[in-house]
Formats: structure tokens, C-alpha cells, sequence
């Protein structure tokens, strides 16, 4: 008997596929994670492709079935399902993120009013390209809306695809139009190789155009392995083959959420097309009616989430924001993940029950003529009415002009102080320290020796804001020490740093590492640093960053380094501080006069216990 290919026609597969569910699931958790412990899992970003394949498959199968039988595509009747879907969840989760803004958070007024524009309108990813916080700054002000770019740039496609799909088909032919999106994909990941810029990483991460290979690559496996042409029946060993090639192309998945670096260029130019494409080819595996792969992962907890992955998604980082801004998390990283998770699935769960199902069950006419009958529904009512009128309050009332807060300026100006006097140590102009003055040795607990001693190292430091704002008083010490800090600065941000320096042949005998304040140092980047550093004295400090989960994971890492490399000592910095909530300013962060002088004290005293 012949074998029938995995095109040949048989029994319409079922119009829903369970395993999609599953798929989402996997996005979601992915992307939850990542957010909550990105030292945990600092791929887990790659779920947003996940979705954007899953769109893209769909949108185009669903055009492309009603061409082919002769159908007409009402484009109108399209977007109106499509927008209804999208729309009314969004619009809950920026009005009750408004309110809370308006009443709890005023310094977040800034820019509200054009964020909740620039989403109703579908093109926030755009005007995050120039005004938004890099997706990756966990510190600095983090947004509740940055992860609404996604909706942006999915909602250009729906516009914009089924126009461009329906005339290529009309004109040109399946075949061509085939090519024409593999293409398309190519293109766009090429667009994002070539625009990438480690200095903005924005553009390629927020752009449609860079973007937009997820949702082309899953468009052009609608057109080549449509659902309808699947067959039900495979021989064994074609339903091995696809099985094996679903279970390999699931593990790599999983695997690429563990690995992957956000911030790596290799990510951008190429890397995130690849997994792309393995997204791809799982997806291809789950929708085949004649493999197991749609079992696998199908489910009821993936069902119950795959249905409200879209709020969960939406309503997961305003939770994390506003959370993360009340409770030291970084004490407790945990337990204070499995506290948001709690929330976020409650008020998910609200949305979809309140919001998605009776939305998605009634049109407008509907909703025109619907008067509340019960408490419940009367306090629904009541509740909605409230929070969309404090938030409106705070979208269209006054709006703050962007300022520098006192921490800014502060590092603004100790950043230009740090620049001049590296200027002064580069030409030989080096500042004497008097080791014998009284107020110095009483400003940093340092006697007349350790001072002397100090004075004579030479130093390379290179580390984030924290460092800073203590390089003037590292200088004051360690005159010769040359500081190179920056705000902001990543753990892949300093490895550049140290290996430019390398390179040049400019890193002193000793270095000092302060990273890991604005997120977690995966263990490459670390490795690469200490094989950077060479055998130079590294002195590695720990940061105090009790807002933030992944203090714990990078003290720990910093201390198994210290105790399996000779070279690397820990400055304990986490440990010392503890305790003195006196010597930081309001962000529990960065250093008060105090905390500068006492930071500075530990390094020395570190340097002059572990160095030789």
C-alpha cells in the first residue's frame, strides 16, 4: 500500500488545536519568568516570537482556506474580529494601570497621556524605538507598559498583512507568493543584523520591520503546510519522524529560553531567527492532526493558561512594577515571585471573566442595551466607572515635564568629576593624597599607613551607577585609580569595557568589578571577565540591590568565584551593608555621603588583606 504524504488530503483535522494552548502556555511562563528571575532563565524573553509565530500561522491559513475555496475575504469583518479580540483587554488594563499611576505613582504621569495614545492606536512599539526604556533595564524607572510594543507591532501586521497576502495570492499565484514570504521573513531578519546597535538596542527590538520575521516565518508555514491539507493517517514511521523532529524541536526551544542572551549581539545577527525557525518547526509538528506532538501538549492547566495568556501577558509587568516598588524583593526573590505570579493569574483571571468572555459573546448593539440585575453586576459597574474616571483624570490632567530627580543630577556631575580626573591621571597629573591629614583618615577609618599604601596602587575600575557615584571618593584614596563607569551598565557592558582595555593594553594590576545592580551576570559573561582579567588581582564587589531578585544570585556567583579562583576576591559589599539603611539614599541603592566613604573603606581594606 501506498503511503500517503503528510499534505495528502484525509479527514479535516479538528478546527481547534489543543496543543496551541500548550504553546502559549510555554510563551507565557517563558516570558513571566524571565521578568520575574532573569537569572533564572535570561532567554525566556524568546516566548514574544512564540506568539507572534502562532498569529502569523493562523491569520494566514484562515485567508488563505476562504481564497483558495473561492470565498470572499471581508476585510472588514476580519479586523473587527481581530480588534475586538485585542481591544477592549488592552483598554482595562491601561485604564486600571492609569489609576493606579494617578493615585499612587504621579512621578509615572510623565509621558502617560501619549503611552495610552500611542497603544490605542497600535503604534506604541514605534514611539518606544525613541522614548522608551530598553526592554532590558530592569532599574532605571522601569515602566509598567514596555511590554505592550508586542500588541503594536501585532496589530500592524493584521492591517497590513491581509492587504499584501490577498493581492500577491490574486496576482501572483500561491507558488510565488510562497517565496515572496520566506523572503519577507529573510529580510526582516537581515534588517535586524544589519540596524543593530549595541548603544540602542531599541530600534531592532521594538521595530516592526526587524520584528517581523516571527509572524512571516509562521505565514509561510500556513502556505506550505496548511491545516485543512493535513492528513489524519501517517504510517509509522512518517509519525516517528515527525514526532522526533517535535520532541527535538520542543527540548531546543526550552533550551533556548536557559541560554540565550538578550544583550549579545549574536542574539540580533541571527540568533533570535534561529529560534525562531524552531518555533516554527514545533508549531508545524503541534498543528498535524497525525502526530501526538498536539497531545503532548495539551493539557488542563496549559488550556486554562493558553486561554489567558493574552491578559496574563498584559497584566503581568504593571504587577511586577508596582509590586517590585513596595517590597524588597531581592530579600526574598522567591517567595516574592510566587506572590506576583498569584496576582498576576487573579487579576487575569478578573479580566478574562469581566472583560474577554463578555466581550467576546456580545457585539455593541449588545452592550447597548445591557442593564446591570444583580449587586454583582451593579458593582462591576460601579467599579469600572470609578477607575476609568481616575485614570482619565490622570491621562488628560496636568502632565509633569520630565526632570532630572537629585540622584541624576548627582551622578551627572560626579560622572564629569570622574572623566576629568582620568584626563589628569592619563597625562601624569596625578593628585597627592595627605595621608596624614586627621579628617581623611576619620572620613574613611583608614590610619596613616593604609592610606600610604593605597595611594601607590594603581588601579582599573570599571562598574554602573553605584560605582558612579562613589568614583570620587575611589580617586580621593586611589589616586591613581582609573574609573570607568557608566549608568546602566550591564554585565556584557563591562566585559566590553575590560576586553577594549585588554586589547589596548590599559588594565592595571589590579581591578575592581562593580556589576550586577542593574541585573543578573550570566555565567559566561563572568567566566569571560576573569579570563579578561588574566592573572591581575580582580576584586569583585557584591551589590546591594534588596529591590531587585537577582541580588541574591549575584552575591552567591560572586563568592563561588572569589573561592574558586585565586585572583578574584570578593569585596562584600552586600554583607557590610546590610544592615545600614543610613548610608543609602531614598532608592536604598546608591550611596548617601556616608555610604560613599564607607564603600570606599571596604574596598581598601579588601584590597589590602586579599591582594599581594
Amino acid at each position: 500500500m501506498k503511503s500517503q504524504g503528510p499534505l495528502a488530503h484525509a479527514q479535516t483535522p479538528p478546527r481547534f488545536v489543543t496543543g496551541v494552548d500548550g504553546l502559549r502556555s510555554l510563551a507565557v511562563i517563558a516570558v513571566i519568568i524571565y521578568h520575574l528571575l532573569p537569572n533564572r532563565m535570561p532567554g525566556g524573553f524568546l516566548g514574544v516570537p512564540l506568539f507572534l509565530l502562532i498569529s502569523g500561522y493562523f491569520v494566514t491559513n484562515q485567508l488563505t482556506n476562504r481564497w483558495q475555496q473561492g470565498q470572499g475575504v471581508r476585510l472588514r469583518k476580519f479586523y473587527r474580529r481581530r480588534f475586538s479580540r485585542l481591544y477592549p483587554p488592552l483598554v482595562g488594563m491601561l485604564m486600571a494601570t492609569s489609576a493606579y499611576i494617578t493615585l499612587f505613582d504621579r512621578p509615572a504621569l510623565v509621558h502617560l497621556r501619549t503611552i495610552v495614545v500611542t497603544n490605542l492606536t497600535w503604534v506604541y512599539n514605534w514611539w518606544a524605538v525613541g522614548h522608551g526604556q530598553s526592554y532590558f533595564d530592569r532599574f532605571t524607572a522601569v515602566s509598567p507598559f514596555t511590554h505592550l510594543w508586542t500588541l503594536g507591532v501585532e496589530a500592524q501586521f493584521y492591517l497590513l498583512w491581509p492587504v499584501l497576502l490577498l493581492a500577491s495570492l490574486k496576482h501572483l499565484g500561491l507558488t510565488k507568493t510562497r517565496w515572496l514570504t520566506l523572503g519577507l521573513a529573510i529580510a526582516s531578519a537581515v534588517a535586524m543584523a544589519v540596524l543593530y546597535d549595541p548603544a540602542n538596542i531599541n530600534r531592532v527590538y521594538y521595530g516592526t520591520d526587524t520584528r517581523a520575521f516571527a509572524m512571516l516565518l509562521g505565514s509561510w508555514l500556513a502556505l506550505v503546510w496548511p491545516r485543512q491539507q493535513l492528513t489524519t493517517q501517517l504510517q509509522p514511521a512518517a509519525r516517528r519522524i515527525l514526532e522526533g523532529v517535535g520532541l527535538v524541536a520542543l527540548g531546543l526551544t526550552v533550551a533556548s529560553f536557559f541560554v540565550v542572551n538578550g544583550e549579545a549581539a549574536s542574539t540580533y545577527r541571527g540568533g533570535m531567527f534561529v529560534t525562531s525557525l524552531l518555533g516554527m518547526i514545533l508549531l508545524a509538528t503541534i498543528v498535524h492532526p497525525g502526530a501526538r506532538v498536539n497531545q503532548w501538549l495539551t493539557n488542563p492547566v496549559f488550556h486554562y493558561l493558553g486561554q489567558r495568556s493574552y491578559g496574563i501577558y498584559i497584566y503581568q509587568l504593571p504587577v511586577m512594577v508596582f509590586y517590585e516598588a513596595l517590597f524588597p524583593v531581592g530579600n526574598h526573590p522567591l517567595l516574592s515571585a510566587g506572590t506576583e505570579i498569584i496576582l498576576i493569574l487573579l487579576i487575569s483571571e478578573l479580566s478574562y471573566q469581566l472583560i474577554e468572555l463578555p466581550t467576546a459573546r456580545r457585539n455593541w448593539r449588545d452592550w447597548l442595551a445591557w442593564r446591570p440585575q444583580t449587586k454583582m453586576a451593579w458593582g462591576s459597574l460601579v467599579s469600572a466607572l470609578v477607575i476609568l474616571g481616575v485614570a482619565l483624570v490622570g491621562i488628560f490632567g496636568p502632565q509633569p515635564q520630565p526632570t532630572k530627580s537629585a540622584l541624576q543630577t548627582q551622578l551627572q556631575h560626579s560622572k564629569q568629576a570622574t572623566a576629568a580626573r582620568n584626563k589628569q591621571i592619563k597625562a601624569g597629573k596625578v593628585p597627592q593624597v595627605d595621608v596624614s591629614s586627621p579628617s581623611l583618615q576619620k572620613k574613611y577609618q583608614l590610619t596613616k599607613q593604609q592610606l600610604a599604601k593605597a595611594s601607590t596602587w594603581q588601579v582599573t575600575a570599571v562598574g554602573d551607577s553605584v560605582m558612579v557615584d562613589a568614583a570620587g571618593d575611589l580617586q580621593e584614596v586611589m589616586p591613581h585609580a582609573i574609573v570607568d563607569a557608566q549608568v546602566g551598565r550591564q554585565g556584557d557592558g563591562g566585559l566590553s569595557v575590560l576586553k577594549d582595555l585588554a586589547a589596548k593594553d590599559q588594565l592595571a594590576p589590579k581591578v575592581v568589578v562593580n556589576l550586577g545592580t542593574n541585573g543578573a551576570i550570566s555565567d559566561q559573561t563572568a567566566r569571560e571577565i576573569i579570563a579578561t582579567v588574566g592573572d591581575r588581582q580582580l576584586y569583585w564587589i557584591t551589590p546591594h540591590v534588596p529591590t531587585k531578585p537577582w541580588q541574591k544570585q549575584v552575591v552567591k556567583q560572586v563568592h563561588e568565584l572569589a573561592r574558586t579562583h585565586k585572583n578574584v576576591h570578593e569585596v562584600a559589599w552586600n554583607a557590610k551593608s546590610a544592615d545600614h539603611p543610613a548610608w543609602f539614599g531614598k532608592d536604598n541603592v546608591h550611596m548617601n555621603e556616608v555610604g560613599n566613604a564607607q564603600f570606599t573603606r571596604l574596598l581598601v581594606v579588601t584590597m589590602l588583606k586579599e591582594g599581594k
